[in-house]
């Protein structure tokens, strides 16, 4: 088995929310490339990471992801979705913290001018294959 943890393709979604199964179809690229680049013979599990910002819902991703990989060496891969919490950074105070609940104030001073620095990502983690 082979583990390609070294290739990560970010893909950074900026005011557009993409879609599901447009999601799956640029990722699904990406998977058929790296492993056609690796010569894999069968993609076994590939690692998804999504940023809450994404606002991606996993079942959808996976049937979407299913419908993509159909008649390609994925069809049976197993994946796995991770999901990243928002980060954010207060433009004021400099505080670090977390969103909760979808409240958008700095948790020390609430403050609302913030910066994202955690939560927009989009990127195959690893493909694991044969």
């Amino acid at each position: 088995m082979i583990c390609l943890q070294e290739f990560s393709f970010p893909v950074y979604v900026n005011e557009i929310n993409m879609h599901e199964i447009r999601i799956a179809e640029d990722l699904t690229g990406i998977i058929l490339e790296v492993a056609g680049r690796e010569k894999l013979s069968k993609v076994t599990q590939v690692n998804i990471i999504f940023g809450q910002l994404i606002q991606i819902v996993p079942d959808i991703f996976e049937f979407a992801f299913r419908e993509t990989v159909r008649d390609t060496i994925a069809c049976d891969a197993i994946v796995n979705i991770e999901i990243i919490h928002v980060k954010m950074k207060c433009r004021n105070c400099t505080t670090e913290f977390r969103i909760n609940e979808n409240i958008f104030t700095c948790h020390n001073c609430g403050s609302t001018e913030l910066d994202i620095l955690e939560g927009k990502e989009l990127f195959v983690k690893s493909i694991e294959g044969e």
